[in-house]
């Protein structure tokens, strides 16, 4: 059994030269037979898979096109698991259902050839960012959510496209450090787990850091722009890979 993990894919219809890259990776990589049976692997998809997801009711043909492919992949076997970002935290149990895939917590362990691993988005680790951890406590509430998601799509569309230049403009202004991780955030969840390895994305900062306190390590998967980011994981432990785009 081989595990794979990706986040950052930023999914639109105006990227659908990153969708076809991804329905060539889960092809010819995820569900290859040089990993054996690919019907016993794995692949986690941490966050930020779509660019925004404005609800499972969206009429979107492209998003329509991508559930009709995910359902392709859970047909043959594949385990497919789903963990919110802040651009799909809207993703509920239709598009789960209508996909195949599971949806996991927050905060989600498992394990990965006998070592326990924690797996997280990334985004509630960048707490000196003070004003994204505003947005992020407003728009991940569950009444704030319901009530969005009972206006008429074309305004939630609507909203997705001022959210997106909004961040992109608030982005552009912050320091690069502060839209980074805390060590300290990444030590406290560990912690809260008693484990050593982070999975992680959110950063669009692919790396593997080794972590003091809690003697770990911390994969940071990267977004897909110029090139695809993964995370590799069997018998022999994990590998953070990338291929061109």
């Amino acid at each position: 059994m081989t595990d794979f993990f990706i986040s950052d894919l930023h999914l639109h219809a105006s990227r659908s030269a990153i969708a076809e890259a991804f329905f060539s990776f889960v092809e010819k990589t995820v569900l290859s037979k040089d990993e054996g049976d690919p019907s016993q692997n794995r692949l986690y998809i941490l966050g930020d898979f779509f660019d925004a997801w404005i609800g499972d009711d969206d009429d979107d043909t492209f998003a329509a096109s991508v559930k009709l492919k995910l359902r392709g992949y859970a047909n043959t076997g594949l385990q497919l698991f789903f963990q919110h970002g802040n651009r799909d935290f809207l993703i509920g149990n239709d598009f789960a259902s209508a996909t195949g895939m599971t949806l996991l917590q927050e905060e989600h362990v498992i394990t990965v050839n006998g070592d326990a691993v924690l797996l997280m988005h990334g985004d509630s680790l960048c707490v000196d960012d003070v004003e994204y951890m505003q947005f992020r406590a407003q728009v991940r509430n569950t009444e704030w959510q319901q009530q969005i998601l009972q206006l008429p799509l074309e305004q939630r569309r609507v909203m997705a496209q001022q959210l997106r230049s909004q961040s992109q403009s608030m982005n552009a202004m912050k320091a690069e450090d502060i839209m980074d991780v805390n060590a300290q955030e990444v030590e406290n969840a560990l912690a809260r787990h008693e484990l050593s390895i982070l999975i992680h994305g959110h950063t669009h900062r692919p790396n593997v850091h080794e972590l003091k306190e809690q003697q770990g390590l911390r994969y940071v998967l990267g977004d897909w722009e110029s090139n695809g980011w993964y995370i590799r994981a069997d018998e022999k432990g994990l590998q953070l890979l990338s291929f061109t785009l």
